[in-house]
């Protein structure tokens, strides 16, 4: 590969040019490595329902022309000055969130959240120069959380570039780099559920699948899902879900409905939609005396979390988590030989498969509600 080492590559990318509109294939220019950072040849990448919220660009800072994506397996063409912990065929899963392992957060045993590379979505260009390393005729194109896999090349930093055994298969593995790692990381390392407990799981997405696997993972006895959508809880029974209840189906909150179920209140639950409601009634439905709830979802700006004191006197216990609570470099390649010691499943949460030329039936599949995951194959 390294014959195109210091040169332009010129490859296919899917640009969004505005929001909401289909993606184009678009043969675009990418920059080699600066300083500190890599470029990477996508193999496969997975559409998030984060980049369909940025593509939207409803709620936030709308930044165009733009190549999104940010779940995704490749392999390492080149690198830029200073790099050495990753070189050219190394196989790897690029990161929205990095690890520089020199900040507190990343010297802290407890933070996952690095001063330097935590996740920037209104940032579109490199953090070593303030460029993008993408162009089209001479024009640049934004960056999207410092990964853009929906590109046949993209550049990163080395920090946001995860070095995995090259035997694990990239298709797969390639959904750790997001989702399925938020949620089974909220499970397994930030609430902890005991052997025999029971765990409540609010939304039964992608990330509440997740969630829900690795609840069963830690062998949970009772694994309650909560959605408004019913459709989804047949799906949900391959994650652990042995329990269903919807909302819409009572005409009390769901905290009550939940603690009657359990003689009280879960002893864990799991937040992976972003509803203030949910948020609340994910903390208000654990047991007192040791509930612990744990926020996953991303609320909407001018949320406010509501509940009364009492509820944390009575000593239910409410936390947050990023990621699952991994540090990228230094815990992800261990969740990949996870998989491959078959200690946890992920072929399961892929539904559905696509060409690249066809990305856009992708972002179709999700915005119907349609399967969990989609893997976009980057060759033809």
């Amino acid at each position: 590969m390294s014959n195109t080492a210091g040169k332009v590559i010129k490859c296919k990318a899917a640009v969004a040019w505005e929001a909401g509109k289909p993606l184009v294939i678009e043969e675009v220019e990418v920059a080699p490595p600066q300083k500190h950072e890599v470029r990477l040849k996508i193999l496969f990448t997975a559409l998030c329902h984060t980049d369909v919220y940025f593509w939207e660009a409803k709620g936030q800072h709308p930044l165009f022309p733009r190549i999104f994506g940010h779940e995704a397996g490749g392999i390492v063409e080149s690198v830029g000055e200073g790099v050495t912990e990753l070189q050219p065929g190394d196989h790897v899963l690029p990161v929205f969130t990095g690890e520089c392992k020199e900040c507190a957060h990343c010297k802290s045993e407890e933070s996952n959240m690095c001063d330097l590379l935590r996740i920037n979505t209104d940032r579109g260009t490199m953090l070593n120069d303030g460029k993008s390393r993408f162009s089209k005729d001479g024009k640049p194109i934004y960056h999207f959380v410092g990964t853009s896999t929906f590109s046949e090349y993209t550049v990163s930093h080395v920090g946001s570039v995860v070095k995995i055994n090259p035997a694990a298969p990239l298709d797969k593995v390639c959904v750790l780099s997001c989702g399925i790692c938020t949620g089974f990381g909220a499970t397994v390392n930030v609430a902890k559920p005991k052997k025999g407990s029971s765990v409540a799981i609010f939304g039964l997405g992608a990330v509440g699948l997740a969630a829900a696997e690795g609840a069963r993972v830690s062998g949970a006895s009772r694994i309650i899902g909560v959605d408004l959508n019913s459709n989804r809880f047949e799906e949900a029974k391959k994650f652990g879900v042995n329990e269903f209840v919807n909302p819409k189906d009572h005409n009390k909150p769901v905290q009550e409905v939940i603690a009657e179920m359990t003689n009280g209140g879960v002893d864990r639950s799991v937040e992976c939609t972003g509803s203030i409601q949910a948020m609340i009634s994910a903390f208000e439905c654990v047991h007192d005396g040791w509930g612990v709830a744990v926020l996953v979802g991303v609320p909407n700006k001018d949320d406010a979390f509501k509940t009364h004191p009492m509820n944390f006197l009575n000593e239910r216990t409410l936390k947050g988590t990023f990621y699952g609570n991994y540090k990228p470099r230094t815990d992800l390649p261990g969740v990949v030989e996870k998989y491959m010691n078959k200690e946890m499943e992920l072929d399961k949460f892929i539904t559905h498969s696509v060409s690249f030329s066809e990305i856009n039936k992708a972002f179709e599949y999700m915005l119907a509600g349609q399967g969990i995951r989609c893997i976009i194959r980057m060759e033809h």
